[in-house]
């Protein structure tokens, strides 16, 4: 008899990803998007202090980070975050919702990747005012990177280390180019240009948005089990990747402001980069600007398809979410990412960047807020935290979600129903799941004591 339709199981490979090999894989994500497309928006909402808020956002993320830390040293784990949650919260609502909310956060990151090396490349070609090749070029990232996804962990740390180096290596280039030659680190802002840059609230939303270019981190949590010596390894890997990104986004924030005006930012949000570089280098500045953000953005992808299809495949094993095989064959971490990529394909095709962006910001910070609630109050002592540092992530939390919100509902209320629809939704039908599979689970263990019940009688 076939019993492959009801495999569960997730079939890692534990010490397949040394600890370089996992901080490609976090900064593939984190740089992948943070200064490529977010850069545009940022300093659409807070002007010339968009450099400070990526500061700020990195201040907000060094909080978050600790409780994320602590708890992968103690329970280093394939499923990351949902994982951690279940630690926390048990098998429970609270734990199902939050989970989804990180991983269709992570499949909207992998989104905002895609349409962001569709812009970058289009820039080659004098644009795309349609945005139809954008989305184009973005669906075939992501098949691109599933197929290599499908062919292993060795090679996609192979992939995803070649490309880390690169495109590190060249966007510290054009920021310590673009800084050397500038005039000045000053934002050159023409009269009469409008600003929100005055107002506290959109100072928060743009930190808000900075957060989203760092919690590409949170992708080493889900490679946890397959980390050679994880209870080391996973912490470290976090912290070098948080590091690493500080020092790149503040260099290269500073070279894009210093060569740029606040209108051509803002004109130019979705390849601010290669616009930059045009006045700083010329034309070859552009081709070698956009090569660095395609290759970023490629690898991002590659790692978030790794991340995310793995959180997800831990959720379905834990039973906290359906699982469907649609008589597809091997095990449910392949289906999980078909999952992954099929929504990523739709978003990609059919959302802009900017909101890609207020989703997955909106959703994140909620599901970072429960972790920071749950080492604070279920965790604390096994994983031996120190309770005032989550007590401050999730005040600073609020802070930039709070901020972020109100710009929304003076600019795009509509992102907002959006995000408030869809955390509904999935409340509603994770509730009606883990209602109807613990119905069952109690009628299968009344079945069963009667069963023993009757064969015991005489």
């Amino acid at each position: 008899m076939n019993h492959q339709g009801d495999d569960r199981t997730t079939h890692y490979q534990p010490g397949s990803l040394t600890l370089p090999g996992t901080v490609m894989l976090g900064t593939g994500v984190m740089i992948g998007a943070g200064i490529f497309a977010l850069t545009g928006q940022m300093a659409q909402m807070t002007g010339a202090l968009f450099p400070l808020a990526f500061l700020a956002a990195a201040v907000i993320v060094s909080f978050s980070a600790y409780s994320y830390v602590k708890i992968s040293n103690a329970y280093p784990s394939a499923g990351g975050i949902g994982m951690y949650l279940h630690k926390a919260y048990g098998h429970s609502l609270a734990t199902a919702f939050n989970a989804l909310l990180m991983y269709f956060s992570m499949v909207i990151a992998q989104s905002f990747l895609a349409r962001t090396f569709g812009s970058y490349t289009m820039q080659l070609f004098g644009g795309d005012r349609s945005g139809q090749m954008i989305s184009i070029l973005g669906v075939s990232l992501i098949l691109a990177a599933f197929i290599i996804n499908l062919l292993g962990n060795q090679l996609i740390q192979k992939v995803a280390s070649f490309i880390g180096v690169l495109k590190i290596g060249g966007i510290l280039a054009f920021g310590l180019v673009g800084v050397w030659i500038a005039d000045s680190l000053s934002l050159h802002i023409p009269a009469g240009t409008e600003q929100n840059a005055g107002t506290a609230g959109a100072f928060l939303g743009a930190t808000a948005l900075g957060i989203l270019a760092f919690k590409g981190f949170t992708t080493i949590t889900n490679s946890g089990s397959e980390v050679k010596d994880p209870h080391r390894n996973v912490g470290r890997a976090i912290i070098i990747s948080i590091a690493a990104c500080v020092l790149i986004y503040t260099l290269v924030g500073f070279a894009v402001s210093s060569n740029l005006s606040l209108a051509e930012i803002i004109k130019t949000r979705n390849y601010s980069l290669a616009a930059a570089a045009r006045p700083a280098l010329g034309d070859y500045g552009v081709w070698f600007t956009v090569i660095i953000a395609m290759t970023a953005t490629a690898g991002g992808i590659l790692a978030s398809i790794f991340a995310v299809s793995r959180m997800l495949a831990m959720l379905t094993e834990m039973k906290l979410v359906p699982h469907s095989h649609f008589g597809m064959p091997g095990s449910i971490q392949k289906h999980t990412l078909v999952y992954t990529v099929v929504l990523g394909l739709v978003l990609t095709a059919f959302f802009d960047l900017s909101r890609i962006a207020a989703l997955g910001i909106i959703f994140y910070l909620i599901m970072d807020i429960a972790i920071h609630w749950g080492v604070l109050r279920h965790l604390r002592d096994a994983v031996k935290a120190r309770p005032w540092i989550p007590a401050t992530a999730i005040v600073l939390d609020l802070l930039a979600l709070g901020g972020f919100v109100w710009v929304k509902l003076t600019t795009d209320p509509f992102v907002l129903a959006v995000a408030a629809v869809t955390m509904m939704v999935l409340a509603i039908a994770e509730a009606w799941f883990l209602g109807t599979t613990r119905a069952v689970a109690t009628d299968n263990q009344q079945r069963s004591h009667a069963h023993q019940h009757g064969k015991s009688s005489p």
